[in-house]
């Protein structure tokens, strides 16, 4: 086959895999491993070259985790959580949708989103039905809450891990360059949300006081089991945040925390297998190896000369392009594919451009595909999770359902993101971080009255005290 034949081949199996994906007519998984298939049957990429092409640091991180969250599941924790956050907000379905998110949001950061809200829409379903209230709005908030939680670390949402693996930047950089903007985005978003739904969660004292009776220490099944989880844990996430200054690889962090997790409980490995999500496995193999068969034959390199000079190789509207491109294309593809073709194509555009730091660029496709992931229901893999168990449950979520609340929502996180960066780049510093972060505090100490008054008020016109 001809270098200009193979071009179009990989061209074509890839736009062909990329719409297959989106329609979700075969399973994502298939069709990104039968893509990588063709591209070694046609010997674009031979053997060697193809395992090369997968990004063994991003599949360890993925597996160790899911291992440690497997286990840690079985303690009941998680449901221990999100029981207290409901009894702590008295039984008041507007303050439990809210503390729900913030369970939602904090566990995404340190877990990853699509285990946290497979974890917590369960307990919601639950909580919904004793208040006898419209699970719906619940579910919403808890997607859109795990996708902007998930934004502020290194392994809380699949691209970040992605980005993390191809740079080089640890645990602490994502923490603190995405933390600041993200606590501004999650605390507005969440006073919308409120408002939103503030005449639809609404119940009566009794049904109120039926929560205020359940008994969160009955959820935890494993007290030992879950002392040990909590050490491993802990120590997990110390090395993410030291494995920068040890010149370790998350992934060895992320696997020698699961092996530690495996020696302690003494749970049969084959069970503790079983916790591991192998069709997302390989789907991220198949993946790597479409977007290295790309790489590998200069398409991706053309596609970044192009972009070059749209931009005209200056850094800040490459990125304001970046953020805004990963933001709409998450919104209605998956957010995983799209990531796997944008950082080869970033990688190019700095070598061809000359641009040493790229972390401008870095960041704004980190929020762009990530908070781009709320602007529909398929935009990212949790959203599609959540709406995959209303439906078993009987209670289907509308595309358009969700994108009238959610899609606005993604848009105003984005124009949020955008004077952020611009601040970054210009201002970058301590004081800046610091008071992007404080910003957020006295928002939240401003936003939460008045959402409350507002809700209140909608209460007592309906009769309801």
């Amino acid at each position: 086959m001809s270098e200009s034949t193979q071009v179009v081949f990989a061209t074509a199996v890839f736009i062909a895999a990329y719409a297959i994906i989106v329609s979700e007519k075969i399973h994502r998984t298939v069709v990104a491993l039968v893509g990588a298939g063709l591209m070694a049957l046609t010997k674009i990429l031979n053997p060697e070259q193809a395992v090369e092409a997968i990004d063994f640091n991003t599949i360890g991180l993925l597996v160790g985790m899911m291992i440690i969250v497997g286990i840690t599941r079985q303690t009941g924790v998680f449901e221990y959580l999100a029981i207290k956050a409901a009894k702590r907000s008295q039984g008041q379905p507007l303050k439990i949708m809210a503390a729900l998110a913030l369970v939602t949001a904090v566990l995404s950061a340190f877990l990853d989103n699509v285990t946290t809200v497979l974890l917590i829409v369960p307990v919601t379903f639950a909580i919904a039905n004793k208040l006898q209230v419209n699970p719906i709005p619940f579910l919403i908030v808890e997607i859109i809450s795990s996708n902007v939680g998930g934004t502020a670390t290194l392994i809380g949402d699949p691209p970040n891990i992605m980005i993390g693996s191809a740079t080089k930047l640890g645990f602490l950089d994502f923490m603190i360059n995405l933390t600041p903007v993200i606590a501004v985005i999650y605390v507005l978003t969440i006073f919308f949300l409120k408002i939103i739904y503030r005449k639809q969660l609404v119940t009566s004292p009794e049904l109120q006081k039926s929560i205020m009776e359940l008994d969160e220490k009955d959820e935890i099944k494993d007290s030992a089991l879950l002392r040990k989880c909590l050490i491993v844990l802990t120590l997990t996430i110390a090395g993410f945040m030291l494995h920068q200054f040890v010149h370790l690889e998350s992934s060895v962090i992320a696997l020698s925390g699961a092996s530690l997790l495996l020696l302690l409980s003494r749970d049969d490995p084959e069970h503790a297998l079983h916790a591991v999500e192998w069709p997302v496995i390989f789907f991220f193999v198949g993946l790597f190896v479409l977007v290295g068969a790309l790489e590998h034959v200069g398409v991706i390199e053309q596609i970044a000369q192009v972009s070059l000079e749209i931009t005209g190789g200056q850094l800040v509207p490459a990125a304001m392009l970046i953020l805004w491109i990963s933001a709409i294309a998450s919104a209605f593809i998956d957010n995983i594919p799209f990531v796997a073709t944008m950082i080869p194509l970033i990688q190019d555009m700095g070598r061809l451009g000359g641009i040493e730091n790229l972390n401008l660029l870095w960041w704004s496709l980190s929020l762009g595909a990530c908070l781009g992931g709320n602007g529909t229901i398929i935009g990212a893999s949790a959203n599609v999770v959540v709406i995959g168990m209303a439906e078993k449950r009987g209670v289907p979520i509308s595309f358009l359902g969700f994108m009238k609340v959610a899609f606005p929502l993604m848009i105003m996180s984005i124009i949020l993101s955008t004077g952020y960066m611009l601040l970054w780049h210009f201002m970058y510093g301590p004081v800046m971080m610091l008071g992007v972060l404080a910003s957020a505090v006295v928002l939240a100490f401003i936003l939460n009255p008045i959402s409350n008054a507002i809700a209140g008020r909608d209460t007592r016109s309906a009769g309801i005290n």
